[in-house]
């Protein structure tokens, strides 16, 4: 019978009220036990103590909490690369949700809330004792000192592959504990205490830390910003900030273009800033204007740049550092000051027009723009690598596993020609951060898609017109980075749900290349960097995921223009296979429209690979040679098995993961990187229906290559030949284990950290200009 619908209200009202009674109960128990609970701020724990954070707690800390507590998707978004990542505590949303139909609340720390009250009021929990500061409490109401101390009395099983009971998926359902509901989760997952799922802390690290926390948890001291680099801090404030318009239009360029950047002094490496934007000019104390994305209206008349020390551990998967040094104030000068224009009026923000770069940058050389991004080509596609998509699976399955980039010479895209055509096509070129969060994906793809239509068809006209002028496609088109910038040839690994970008022409030839010049640069910036809101809900994951299909494509048939013109259709049907029927409309809309001369002798039938080959010619000068695995110093039988290994190809490899890092004894750190093949990446899914296992490869490397290792492997010299063969010969699941079981590092293996201290050391000895902090998060459990 059904339930009348006073019934129900009256349900619903006693429902409520037994809540709020068993809150209020509860909280009242938690209070009489520990004291009433009020949020600690940074500059209520400022006090002396024996044992210093920086100096004995941080570096505990990093090398065994922040390796997966570093990023945005930190686990309960629990970041611990720094004090006050600590002290705002946990939160239960997930950053990182593809299917949420509403932006999310940004909690950006240092910028979404300044203190610890702001921080509670969005939902941050604490995870020390907010409670009356006693030792007692300060251990017994404290999250993590319950869950280390947990770890402790409860350490891993003694089994080499943990029990099905640890959940390592990246998209679990996180148990995010709470002082209230500590007790239920110690019965629950006795097993789940911190390192999640890793070897526990030894009895000096965990003596260190709880003595510590018993202490309150105190910073110690502010660190302080050397006194030798203030003039220089100073110095580039008064550059940032100068007061005529056309200063003020570029260093609104260059801000949208570093606001993600590790800057850096020569005088004081390790010491790092961010470039913001401020409500203070120079001078006075930083007033940090915070919106979703770079371009956003700052809301006030005029805005300041201004550099912001942050105070945070450096870890791999977000590290991009950049220099300000005397020369880079001079390249700056003579880029943006020393050529002539003029600038009109600023523009505005409004998000049809700022989100559009060449509308709202139409006044700045493009030759200066161009170079402004080629001159630090890693850096730029580092943005979008390491930037907002700290995790991104939506706009990284666009890619190839494993493809070289070069670049326009930036002297063919500086006329006022190129200016002109950029300007009468900016509509065109318009990006899908523009439209926010919208509901209607489907929609705004159709219409950008249209856009980029009639900009490929202008495009392959405009450049046939010039080229009729200029003559034929030759190599000098492609930038030799001046013969000393190594910047001109970049590798791109893509590692699932994460990738990598390094200099050099790395690896074996890949399945395609791209060609960059300036409009595919700028709008890679303002789709995947300046514009993607990793707050954003899915239409707008969605959106930039299609029309990065656009840009991929765009880069590839660049590259095809240097081919022989009867091989080209050939390559496209190897890239784009079974691909859907409106990949080829956008792909023959651009040839069918292009006419242009190659004056390329080709003398093979393998037209692509004698092209690598010219190219890794033409770069000689600046190819980046640190990865090379001929360069190492062994014997010949030793390299002979290097490179067995580095061209293994087919089904034997489909049981590796993404990345394996190597310890081999005599010989230093190895990445083996696994490239999966597809038949095609056009389309967002049903991804492994696409997938091409007799065709993948690997790639064998020097050093580290990506932030999120899945394995780790140790062995000496003397057994790589039996490695190399085990990998060679896979069939299956269990013969993988077995190559585990024989030199795999486990995340269940006694010696872990003391494999990992090792492998960071070397990282940062080896490779100190990309060296951080790896993330753990997606270690194997195989």
């Amino acid at each position: 019978m059904p339930t009348h619908p006073w019934t129900r209200r009256c349900l619903l009202l006693v429902a409520v009220l037994l809540l709020t009674s068993c809150a209020t109960f509860f909280q009242s128990f938690w209070n009489e036990r520990y004291g009433k609970a009020e949020a600690m701020e940074y500059s209520q724990v400022l006090q002396q103590s024996t044992i210093e954070y920086d100096r004995h707690v941080r570096p505990i800390i990093e090398m065994r909490c922040t390796v997966c507590h570093g990023c945005y998707d930190a686990p309960c978004q629990l970041k611990l690369d720094s004090f006050q990542g600590l002290l705002r505590g946990a939160n239960t949303d997930k950053v990182y949700d593809g299917t949420r139909l509403l932006g999310a609340s940004m909690t950006r720390l240092f910028e979404d809330a300044h203190t610890t009250r702001e921080w509670r009021d969005k939902k941050f929990f604490p995870v020390l004792n907010e409670r009356d500061n006693t030792a007692e409490n300060n251990i017994e109401a404290g999250v993590l000192a319950r869950l280390l101390t947990l770890k402790q009395n409860h350490p891993l099983p003694k089994e080499a592959i943990l029990p099905a009971s640890f959940d390592f998926a990246l998209n679990r359902n996180q148990q995010c504990p709470r002082l209230e509901t500590l007790d239920s989760y110690e019965k629950n997952f006795p097993l789940w205490g911190m390192p999640y799922g890793l070897p526990g802390l030894t009895e000096q690290e965990h003596s260190t830390l709880m003595s510590w926390l018993e202490k309150g948890a105190p910073p110690g001291p502010s660190v302080k910003i050397p006194a030798n680099i203030e003039p220089e801090i100073a110095r580039w404030e008064t550059f940032f900030n100068g007061d005529s318009i056309k200063q003020q239009l570029a260093n609104r360029y260059i801000y949208e273009h570093l606001f993600l950047a590790n800057l850096y002094f020569p005088e004081a490496e390790g010491v790092y800033f961010r470039l913001v934007r401020s409500n203070t000019p120079p001078g006075q104390p930083l007033q940090r204007i915070s919106t979703s994305r770079p371009f956003d209206d700052p809301g006030v008349e005029r805005v300041y740049y201004r550099l912001w020390h942050d105070p945070s551990t450096i870890v791999a998967k977000s590290y991009m550092p950049y220099r300000l040094d005397a020369d880079r104030h001079q390249r700056w000068q003579q880029l943006f000051y020393e050529t002539s224009y003029d600038v009109t009026e600023l523009p505005g923000y409004d998000p049809a027009s700022a989100a559009n770069p060449f509308k709202t940058f139409a006044e700045l050389p493009v030759g200066s723009r161009y170079r402004f991004m080629l001159e630090e080509a890693q850096f730029t596609i580092m943005n979008f690598i390491k930037g907002p998509v700290c995790r991104g699976q939506v706009a990284l399955n666009v890619i190839q596993d494993h493809f070289w980039v070069v670049f326009v010479a930036p002297e063919l895209m500086s006329s006022e020609e190129d200016a002109i055509f950029f300007r009468e096509n900016s509509n065109h070129l318009q990006l899908p951060a523009s439209v926010g969060n919208t509901l209607l994906p489907l929609n705004n793809w159709n219409h950008y898609s249209k856009l980029q239509k009639e900009y490929l068809e202008a495009k392959a006209q405009y450049i046939s017109q010039k080229m009729e002028r200029q003559g034929a496609v030759t190599l000098d088109m492609i930038w030799n980075g001046y013969g000393n910038n190594d910047n001109a040839a970049l590798t791109i690994f893509r590692h699932s749900d994460s990738a990598s970008v390094i200099k050099g022409l790395v690896g074996n030839d890949p399945k395609t290349a791209w060609v960059i010049g300036y409009p595919l640069l700028e709008r890679i910036h303002y789709l995947l960097v300046a514009g993607f809101d990793v707050y954003g809900n899915l239409s707008h994951q969605l959106l930039s995921r299609l029309y990065m299909d656009f840009l991929r494509m765009e880069g590839e048939m660049t590259f095809l223009d240097f081919l022989p013109p009867e091989a080209r259709e050939a390559e496209l049907m190897l890239w784009y296979h079974n691909a859907e029927k409106k990949v080829h409309e956008y792909l023959g809309i651009y040839q069918k429209n292009l006419n242009v001369n190659n004056d390329i002798a080709y003398h093979t039938d393998k037209p692509k690979q004698e092209l690598f080959g010219m190219l890794r010619n033409h770069l000689q000068p600046v190819l980046n040679p640190q990865y090379d695995i001929t360069a190492i110093k062994a014997n010949s039988n030793t390299l002979a098995e290097l490179k067995k290994l580095h061209l293994t190809r087919g089904t034997s490899l489909r049981h590796l993961p993404q990345t394996t890092v190597i310890r081999i004894e005599e010989l230093g750190t190895f990445t083996l990187l696994h490239n999966n093949a597809f038949s095609n990446l056009s389309s967002l899914f049903n991804e492994e229906s696409r997938r091409m296992p007799a065709q993948d490869s690997v790639t064998l490397a020097k050093g580290i290559i990506g932030s999120y290792p899945n394995a780790f492997m140790y062995l000496s010299e003397k057994q790589l030949p039996d490695f190399v063969a085990r990998i060679g010969n896979m069939e299956s699941e269990a013969d993988y284990q077995a190559l585990r079981a024989r030199y795999g590092i486990r995340r269940s293996d006694p010696d872990f950290w003391s494999f990992s201290d090792g492998l960071h050391a070397s990282f940062k000895a080896d490779q100190p200009a990309e060296a951080g902090l790896l993330d753990y998060n997606r270690l194997e459990n195989r």
